[in-house]
């Protein structure tokens, strides 16, 4: 019994042992998540502190891109103000100078009552000149002095106008010589106006050259740029000038090419020479040819099929146009006229000189559309890169949008 009793006691004094050790091992645990817990909040701290450090960055740097905003859109209202203060002074003065040399002798339908071919040309060019008078007049939109970096931007700038790498250099060594005399944004507008103006050959219209008649005039030029609105729009001129116009519509390849040029041809009271769709074209500029020397016409206008100029084709057929033209009047085409697109820039360069080599005697250009585009200044590359005249600009969509070319009313207007 006295053995039995004893090992009831040492599991008693066990379990006690057991209860004491419990205690002890759950004291630990708290402490143990009390230190992660610590641990967990420093890392938060830091990171929150982080992040704050990052916002402030971002706002810092937030505040400073907005100042600069600000001030680039400051400078460009100042030009746009300026601009807009020139542009109305010049019309200002150009219209009474008009209203009082010429107001007696002109007609009530005459747009130039008004000084609207200086207004249409001007607002045809107005995206280049914004283009090009913001840009100059950022220049000095901080007090600077002419020197090496400005010349430098401003050579940036023409480029951009599309005006050419060649011609911008010569415009630029003519700048530099004066430069000394330029202080502002004004002076440097005048000197690069009349140096524009310099560069552009003057060129005669239609009326100006006719000798015989009838006048044979072909059109030529890729699809797209304008050839068939041109034609129309020259008969219009041609007819209220009282000249006898009959049109060719030698285009016979392109889908309603002759449906277009007979709708211009009532519009402007022309006669009109038509064949089958996919007609010969030889045999419609031929057909057209006889029939004005049979109509004793005074202007005849021939259209022609326009794929890229780049097809050797297209350049053989025009060539075959020519000689048809030539067994009914052996000097004619008096005139061959390339029609361009503005809005291609430089490519519209490469296609001149491309039809001036195949025909080898191109005698005028038309740039149309250049009311579309903010890069008129292909105009001068044009004028100062080919020994080819400039004879007519369009700049929209009515019949006095096409407009004899003057070169010196095209830089007052440009720039």
């Amino acid at each position: 019994m006295g053995f039995i009793w004893k090992k009831k006691n040492k599991k008693n004094e066990n379990k006690e042992t057991d209860k004491n050790k419990e205690p002890l091992e759950k004291k630990k645990q708290p402490e143990e998540s009390k230190d992660k817990a610590e641990t967990k909040d420093k890392a938060k701290t830091k990171d929150k502190a982080k992040t704050k450090d990052k916002a402030k960055t971002k706002d810092k740097a937030k505040t400073k891109d907005k100042a600069k905003a600000k001030d680039k859109a400051k400078a460009k209202d100042k030009a746009k103000t300026k601009d807009k203060a020139e542009d109305t002074g010049r019309e200002e003065t150009e219209s009474t100078s008009e209203d009082k040399i010429s107001s007696p002798q002109i007609s009530e339908d005459s747009p130039a009552e008004s000084g609207g071919i200086v207004k249409r040309l001007r607002k045809g060019l107005s995206k280049t000149r914004k283009v090009l008078n913001t840009d100059v007049d950022e220049l000095f939109a901080i007090k600077r002095k002419v020197d090496d970096d400005l010349l430098e931007e401003l050579e940036e700038i023409l480029i951009t106008a599309d005006i050419g790498v060649q011609t911008t250099m010569d415009l630029m060594e003519k700048i530099t010589i004066s430069s000394k005399k330029i202080s502002n944004a004004k002076g440097l507008r005048e000197v690069l106006r009349s140096e524009i103006e310099a560069l552009m050959k003057p060129a005669g219209d239609i009326q100006a050259i006719v000798t015989q008649k009838p006048h044979v005039v072909m059109i030529v030029g890729v699809n797209g740029v304008g050839k068939t609105t041109t034609i129309g729009k020259i008969a219009a001129k041609e007819t209220d000038r009282g000249k006898k116009v009959l049109i060719g519509a030698g285009d016979t390849f392109r889908a309603a090419a002759v449906e277009q040029l007979d709708i211009w041809a009532k519009r402007a009271d022309a006669d009109i020479v038509r064949h089958r769709d996919n007609a010969d074209p030889a045999a419609v500029a031929y057909d057209s040819v006889e029939a004005a020397v049979a109509r004793d016409m005074d202007l005849v206008l021939i259209d022609t099929a326009g794929r890229l100029h780049t097809k050797v084709n297209l350049m053989e057929e025009l060539k075959k146009i020519q000689r048809a033209i030539r067994k009914k009047i052996p000097d004619a085409p008096h005139e061959i006229l390339l029609v361009l697109d503005a809005t291609t820039g430089q490519n519209a360069l490469s296609q001149a000189k491309m039809f001036n080599e195949a025909l080898e005697n191109v005698t005028g250009l038309v740039l149309t559309k250049l009311d579309g585009t903010a890069r008129g200044g292909i105009v001068v590359s044009i004028c100062d890169t080919l020994d080819i005249p400039l004879k007519y600009i369009g700049v929209g969509e009515q019949v006095d949008d096409l407009q004899e070319f003057d070169s010196a009313q095209f830089a007052r207007s440009l720039i």
